[in-house]
């Protein structure tokens, strides 16, 4: 079977997490303030803006500096952590998650082409499934390789993508699928390091958690701001009948 596969990451590329991250630091932080109150050792805490919170996180600065820079310090700053390790997945934070401008017309566009979008992600499968439920997009997956932690999304390590996508690789060789033709879209180091490892061309999208100067350190074959525009890149390098 000769049809092009894209496989592509959920959060970044599909799902804006932004506001959930946001949302997620704060209330982190408000938890630290109201514990420390109840023990008798009030802390004074600074909400960064959103758009400077999503600066630090798309430029890769530790949460550790911007728990500091947020008013905590020590043992509160540890606290603040698994605070957020431990919310960042709850169901109310979960529906903050919005799709990404533009990515379900993409989606819609490659279905006309005949593109096999298969999910590569550190999400849990169920978790993808309801998000593409509620936003009415389970039509445009064929495939979804997810992760069983629930916290392995956010640690984003890279050994998990390149396990993830390996997986993707074998099971869709295995079902017939010619892979000649595919690429790996996302927007983290880990994405375009599991495309490489595994011999694919990689496309960094900048829409989501990393900046576009801290992805173009890691070399991606193409580097560009979402996956409409990635699917506009697709159309220009294969041929690609039906398409407009």
């Amino acid at each position: 079977m000769s049809a092009i596969t894209l496989f592509c990451d959920f959060d970044g590329p599909i799902a804006d997490v932004s506001e959930r991250y946001y949302a997620t630091y704060r209330q982190g932080l408000d938890w630290v303030q109201a514990t420390a109150q109840a023990e008798g050792n009030p802390v004074t805490i600074r909400h960064l803006s959103k758009s400077q919170f999503w600066t630090f996180k798309q430029n890769r600065v530790p949460d550790r500096q911007i728990a500091h820079w947020s008013g905590l310090e020590g043992a509160t700053i540890d606290a603040f952590l698994a605070q957020v390790s431990r919310i960042v997945n709850h169901a109310a934070l979960l529906d903050r998650d919005r799709v990404q401008p533009q990515a379900r017309e993409a989606l819609d566009l490659l279905r006309q082409c005949g593109v096999r979008v298969v999910l590569v992600t550190l999400r849990p499968p169920d978790q993808v499934m309801d998000f593409l439920d509620q936003h009415d997009l389970r039509w445009a997956v064929s495939d979804l390789y997810g992760m069983p932690q629930l916290e392995a999304a956010y640690s984003n390590q890279a050994n998990h993508k390149v396990e993830r996508l390996g997986a993707a690789i074998a099971t869709q060789q295995r079902q017939g699928y010619d892979l000649r033709q595919s690429w790996m879209v996302g927007d983290t180091e880990a994405d375009i390091m599991a495309g490489q490892t595994l011999g694919i061309e990689t496309v960094a999208v900048t829409c989501g958690i990393r900046s576009s100067s801290y992805l173009q350190g890691f070399r991606p074959t193409h580097l560009l701001p979402d996956l409409w525009t990635a699917c506009q890149k697709l159309q220009q390098r294969v041929t690609l009948g039906g398409c407009a």
